[in-house]
């Protein structure tokens, strides 16, 4: 599966996804573009899945009949100790997660 990651997630957060081929948006040129453009762009360069912690990018696209799917993680902060807990829960839900999906792990 091919997995971007949204710059507000630290670098570090693919390296537990190792099964998967993550890239964090820093690495494909993409740092400091609007999160609204961010699921356009992964999806345009053939990535299924955007994951990010930026609740509102849901609202900033319309996702349906996308070929992407979006995982929003909730967590105390963006510091991988506290994102940590939730990689399995995530990798779980990559498993099943289909095109133009939303699905929220974490916190609230």
């Amino acid at each position: 599966m091919r997995v971007r990651i949204d710059e507000c997630l630290p670098r570090g957060f693919k390296n537990h996804s190792a099964d998967h081929d993550c890239r964090a948006v820093p690495e494909a040129g993409l740092a400091g573009k609007r999160n609204g453009e961010l699921p356009s762009l992964a999806a345009q360069q053939k990535y299924e899945i955007f994951v990010t912690m930026d609740k509102g990018v849901e609202y900033q696209q319309n996702l349906r009949g996308r070929s992407l799917a979006v995982t929003i993680l909730r967590a105390q902060s963006n510091q991988l100790a506290d994102l940590l807990p939730y990689v399995a829960d995530c990798l779980e839900q990559m498993k099943s997660i289909k095109p133009g999906e939303v699905v929220r792990i974490g916190l609230g």
